[in-house]
C-alpha cells in the first residue's frame, strides 16, 4: 500500500483518521414527524488515500434489528477547494448513494446534496464537527422544503478506540 502522502493535501478530515467506537441516534422514521430516537453502537475505521486528497471510512453499525458494513468515500477537489462524500451501504451493494458536496469553515464541515427518499425529492445536509479534539461529531439532516427548514434524523459520536 503507497502511504506517502502529498506536501499539500488537505488536512481538513485529519481529526477523524483512525479507529473510533461511535454512538449512533437516529430517527425511527424519518420525514414523518417522528420523535422517537433508537440508540445503537458502531465502530469506525479511516484511512487516507489517494496521497492525502482523499479517505476511506470503513463502518461496522450495530443496528437494534442487525448489523451490517457500509463505507463512505471521500476526496478533495483542488480546484473547487470542496470535498465530495459518498454513502455505500453494504445491504445495497450496488447503490452508491448521491455525493454530499461541501467544505469545512472554523472546524464545521457542511456538505449538501440533492436526493430522493421515498420518492420525495429532498435536500441532504452532513455536518461535520471537529471543534473538540478528540470527539468528532456527525449528523444528518433532511429538507423537503428546499433547506428553509431541515430535520435532523441521523446523530454519531465518536471516541477514540482503546
Amino acid at each position: 500500500m503507497l502511504t506517502e502522502m502529498a506536501a499539500c493535501a488537505p488536512d481538513d478530515f485529519d481529526f477523524v483518521i483512525g479507529e473510533w467506537t461511535v454512538k449512533h441516534r437516529r430517527l425511527k422514521e424519518r420525514l414523518t414527524g417522528c420523535h422517537e430516537w433508537i440508540d445503537f453502537d458502531g465502530e469506525m475505521s479511516t484511512t487516507k488515500i489517494l496521497g492525502g486528497y482523499g479517505n476511506l471510512e470503513d463502518n461496522f453499525l450495530h443496528f437494534p434489528e442487525e448489523s451490517f458494513r457500509a463505507i463512505a468515500l471521500r476526496s478533495y477537489n483542488a480546484d473547487s477547494k470542496k470535498w465530495s462524500i459518498w454513502w455505500l451501504d453494504g445491504r445495497s451493494p450496488d447503490a452508491l448513494d448521491a455525493p454530499v458536496v461541501g467544505e469545512f469553515t472554523d472546524g464545521i464541515g457542511l456538505f449538501f446534496a440533492d436526493d430522493v427518499f421515498d420518492g420525495v425529492p429532498i435536500k441532504v445536509r452532513f455536518t461535520w464537527n471537529s471543534q473538540q479534539p478528540g470527539r468528532p461529531r456527525w449528523e444528518q439532516a433532511f429538507s423537503v422544503d428546499n433547506g428553509e427548514s431541515w430535520e435532523t434524523n441521523w446523530t454519531m459520536e465518536f471516541w477514540p478506540k482503546c
